[in-house]
């Protein structure tokens, strides 16, 4: 090698970011992930005995699948392709299945990586199938998104799906210490990290290795030399390299859904404190204020209803204001609302009623509307007996009458059954006490 070719490959070396730099170049060298590269558990055991099938990796960023695909190709001394499904299409994949079918004849293994399978269309992944299910490859796809709803059930039968997970702090801290002990960029810079920046670095990093390493060059670039001539990482060093914690969050996919759903359990569960932390995550990440308001109106009628009237008005009110003033101020409204709702009474009476007769409505015959509740806006509906015996309730004392209003085949039904939690006690005091003399003599 020359002057000129050693300068180009230092260059390269230097352009090249600490997080492919620190990119283990075997198996055994992999952090995190001990649920599959543990002694026993399937992937590690198909690793050992050269039996890799067609596979979708499925997990955070940052927590290794693109590394983890490399590695298991280069164990099997497979000829690997990587193709971005953001940017190839049906043609690139052709000419990969090309090579592999020739490489097949030869004897050799190939290894098709396919980075956010997920944004592949259904031709796309169709071209895969046959490849895939006569060994021509082993695909691999790696995916942020849930393969059950990002993957077409074809494909999806042909692979085996592994769920990665971020990386703990545990398996971050040894990210950190082996770039730190093995870089060439970063010893010969003398960088330093102090334990409170490291523990910092792992948790702003938020079980992203990637972002970890990323933020850890970016420091060490913003430390000046001290008198030792070291670089000292300090606290504020890593937070302006890092400005702001990554949130696993995405607003049309899995941790959307999953953070709302979190939201939404806390807050029927009765848990103020977790309801504001998944508030301030969605928040954080960008989330439509008034997506979270309108799940806010619906769960103050599903699960809270008349056990606290209030609620639904309050939930109401949020969505109007949330839209007159949005954010930031908004934040402070769904933060109202949210204790509010979360700290109420619950019932889902209302809902289980809805439920039921909804079932009655679908599994039973639509019986005639009884005659006396029947408007009857014509002399000859009148004549037919349209709203006769009729009791009009406000005739009576407290307001209340004793009649049927149910078809005759669901005269027993009994739909609504108030909670004895909040106002709703009161609810069904009253209706027992207007409602059980006339049951009763309904039966007799």
């Amino acid at each position: 090698m020359d002057l000129f070719e050693e300068a180009a490959r230092e260059t390269i070396q230097q352009s090249t970011p600490l997080a492919d730099r620190m990119r283990p170049q075997r198996l055994e060298d992999f952090v995190g992930q001990e649920h599959l590269l543990s002694s026993g558990k399937a992937l590690f055991e198909a690793w050992q005995k050269g039996g890799l099938s067609s596979m979708i990796l499925w997990g955070p960023p940052g927590c290794g699948k693109t590394t983890l695909a490399h590695l298991l190709a280069k164990a099997i001394q497979a000829d690997f392709f990587t193709l971005s499904a953001v940017s190839s299409g049906v043609a690139e994949v052709r000419k990969v299945l090309e090579k592999a079918s020739n490489n097949r004849r030869l004897g050799k293994r190939t290894v098709l990586f396919i980075d956010e399978i997920h944004r592949f269309n259904k031709a796309q992944q169709d071209a895969l199938l046959h490849s895939a299910e006569d060994g021509t490859i082993t695909l691999i796809g790696a995916t942020t998104e849930n393969p059950s709803f990002e993957v077409i059930a074809p494909l999806l039968s042909r692979c085996q799906v592994y769920t990665l997970k971020p990386l703990n702090d545990e398996a971050l801290g040894r990210v950190i210490v082996r770039a730190l002990a093995t870089d060439a960029q970063l010893k010969k810079a003398n960088v330093e990290l102090e334990e409170d920046s490291r523990r910092a670095l792992i948790q702003l990093a938020a079980g992203d290795g990637r972002a970890a390493l990323s933020a850890l060059e970016l420091a060490a670039k913003l430390a000046p030399v001290d008198a030792a001539g070291k670089h000292r990482l300090t606290i504020e060093h890593i937070r302006e390299a890092v400005q702001k914690k990554p949130l696993l969050y995405d607003r049309a996919g899995d941790y959307h859904y999953d953070t709302i759903s979190a939201f939404i359990k806390s807050v029927r569960g009765g848990d103020p404190n977790a309801a504001l932390h998944y508030l301030a995550r969605m928040l954080e990440a960008g989330e439509d204020p008034k997506f979270i308001a309108r799940r806010l109106i619906i769960l103050a009628s599903e699960d809270i209803g008349n056990a606290d009237p209030m609620a639904l008005v309050l939930a109401t009110s949020a969505f109007t204001a949330v839209t007159y003033i949005g954010l930031p101020e908004g934040a402070l409204v769904l933060a109202q609302a949210t204790t509010y709702l979360a700290s109420a009474p619950k019932s889902n009476a209302s809902y289980m009623a809805l439920s039921a007769a909804t079932k009655d409505v679908r599994e039973k015959p639509a019986a005639p509307i009884p005659l006396h509740i029947r408007n009857a806006p014509t002399p000859l509906m009148a004549q037919q007996g349209y709203g006769v015996e009729y009791k009009y309730p406000h005739d009576y004392p407290g307001h209340f009458v004793e009649q049927n209003y149910l078809p005759e085949n669901l005269v027993d039904a009994l739909y609504y059954q108030p909670t004895t939690n909040g106002a709703e006690a009161g609810i069904g005091e009253r209706l027992r006490s207007w409602w059980e003399k006339y049951r009763r003599k309904e039966r007799e």
